[in-house]
């Protein structure tokens, strides 16, 4: 099974840290945040993961190599000097990530959460780990509903933990929904995963599940410094 691991962001919250180190690559407990999800993957079975980079993308492979000390097959994915974004990082990524569901994982979060339980097959066009609405996250992001279905609005909403199982034909008809989000004269598109998640959570093809275990948006050297406390 393939993954995929968001880690192009710039880090700006996090600086001066990440003025010189990608922010997945920050430590915690003594090693990189990624590395916690790329031990985690290997052992459930994941054997390529897709890692998508841009500021100090060359840092990756100098510390990660090529995956062999887990198992894995990393592959990297340079998106230039602008990042993306998470929908259009996705559809760039496609081409390696073939036509069956996935795995995605955020870089910048720290968690507890078991892959061992996360579907290999969405139900429908994605499945999602929520978790609590935290105090950075006062808005939330989706509600969950009884049903185990997700909802774009809800009187209880949910933050998104940055995990989740994606069928690659949740982007199939992107341009549709993205529409002058995304200009037709930029190549490769730049554009945000979640108007597509909500559109297809209209049509019921969204599921979730709820994590009320550990979970860290590690944004800030101030949650930096609180995780490291744990």
């Amino acid at each position: 099974m393939k993954a995929m691991v968001f880690a192009a962001g710039r880090g700006e919250r996090l600086r001066p840290l990440t003025d010189h180190t990608p922010k997945p690559l920050i430590p915690v407990h003594g090693r990189p945040m990624i590395e916690w999800h790329l031990e985690r993957l290997a052992a459930c079975g994941v054997d390529e993961v897709v890692i998508n980079t841009s500021w100090l993308g060359d840092r990756f492979p100098q510390a990660l190599g090529d995956g062999s000390r887990w198992g894995l097959a990393l592959r990297y994915i340079d998106e230039g000097a602008v990042p993306l974004e998470t929908g259009g990082g996705l559809l760039n990524a496609l081409p390696r990530l073939g036509r069956e569901p996935f795995w995605l994982v955020n870089g910048d979060v720290f968690t507890d959460y078991d892959f061992s339980r996360l579907t290999r097959r969405p139900a429908g066009l994605a499945h999602l780990v929520m978790v609590p609405t935290a105090v950075h996250t006062p808005g939330g992001d989706f509600a969950l509903g009884e049903d185990g279905l997700l909802h774009a609005e809800g009187a209880a909403k949910l933050t998104y933990a940055g995990i989740g199982c994606y069928d690659p034909a949740l982007l199939d008809d992107w341009q549709q929904v993205i529409g002058e989000l995304a200009p037709a004269d930029r190549d490769p598109p730049r554009f945000r995963l979640a108007p597509l998640l909500r559109a297809a959570m209209q049509r019921g093809q969204v599921s979730g599940e709820l994590h009320a275990g550990h979970w860290t948006d590690v944004g800030t050297p101030e949650r930096l410094r609180q995780l490291e406390a744990l």
